[in-house]
């Protein structure tokens, strides 16, 4: 028996080693190709602005190029891949990353590449490479207009160290979107739902949840009770951010929110701070989750130097562009 676990252990030690090199042998080739794409896109570049006196020359290049490596390297080499190859190295050749390497997919950059913006193409670039986004989530992230949500809050400095370094977090504020788009639950608007289903919702869909959430985000309890004085309270979602090292609560409120329900959360909030935080840990915040909420009874109802209560709206269908643009400048 003993002998049969040791060869167990063995054959996992060994497999554990293949998927890294093999891992890490995708990422170089990976690397290699984007990298390669890049310099034919130079090579191209600088060829047509040589020959930019000579009518439809950029044309012709292409075309003649494309015959030439499609016969000689086989597929991948169509006109319209070599003039992406341009795109790629007219639309990333002055980028700010936190690294001069290409450290994402091709499919990656041609997805990045439709991004007109610069900053927010470089931001998405940034925060794809720093958080292992697969291209399905880039996309969702993109499509839910991440970039913006995180630049309303901002002033003109804070929104240039995003397109240079990504989402920095380092105070509360940081991790604080407005609205949330929970448009994986599939809950339509129209249906009328309770606070438990959608909580129920959430924790299905936790993997999607926490992608939302963002950066440094832990799962720790739901419907978490605490008690004092002979009274129970249970708070819906508790989680933990490793970054800003505090605990993060979450209240989900059906409707609009209400000075009560601010009233609520500043209780747990306060019960955390006293009662479960280390000494070493930073103050809890608390975030409500709610489908309405009026700026001046948040205003009103929070202390002036508030740093650790939040009140952000959120929706399960995917908004329009339209719908999204007014759902932030409310």
């Amino acid at each position: 028996m003993n002998n049969d676990l040791s060869h167990q252990n063995f054959v996992v030690r060994i497999s554990v080693l293949l998927n890294n090199s093999r891992n890490k042998i995708i990422s170089t080739v990976n690397q290699t190709m984007v990298s390669t794409y890049f310099e034919i896109g130079r090579m191209i570049v600088e060829e047509e602005q040589s020959g930019k006196e000579r009518a439809g020359y950029g044309k012709q290049l292409l075309s003649i190029l494309s015959k030439k490596l499609t016969q000689d390297f086989g597929k991948g080499f169509s006109e319209t891949n070599i003039k992406q190859m341009r795109s790629f190295y007219m639309n990333f050749s002055k980028r700010q990353t936190l690294s001069d390497e290409f450290k994402l997919s091709w499919s990656h950059y041609l997805k990045l590449m439709r991004i007109d913006d610069e900053k927010e193409r470089n931001f998405y670039e940034i925060e794809s490479s720093k958080n292992n986004w697969s291209l399905r989530e880039l996309q969702r992230q993109f499509d839910t207009a991440l970039y913006t949500r995180l630049a309303l809050s901002r002033n003109k400095e804070e929104i240039l160290e995003l397109s240079t370094k990504g989402q920095i977090l380092e105070k509360p504020k940081d991790v604080i979107k407005d609205p949330y788009i929970l448009e994986f639950l599939g809950l339509p608007d129209e249906i009328t739902y309770s606070e438990n289903e959608l909580e129920q919702k959430l924790i299905d869909k936790l993997e999607h949840f926490l992608l939302e959430l963002g950066t440094g985000f832990t799962f720790v309890a739901r419907q978490n009770r605490i008690s004092f004085d002979e009274k129970h309270f249970k708070i819906d979602l508790v989680f933990y951010n490793r970054i800003l090292k505090c605990f993060v609560l979450i209240d989900l409120k059906i409707g609009e929110l209400k000075h009560q329900d601010i009233g609520q959360m500043q209780m747990y909030v306060n019960y955390y701070d006293r009662e479960v935080r280390l000494v070493d840990e930073n103050k809890t915040i608390g975030i409500i989750l709610c489908q309405d909420k009026s700026e001046a009874v948040v205003e009103y109802t929070l202390p002036e130097n508030n740093e650790q209560i939040f009140a952000s709206k959120y929706s399960t269908v995917l908004p329009s562009k339209e719908k999204l643009k007014q759902l932030i400048e409310e």
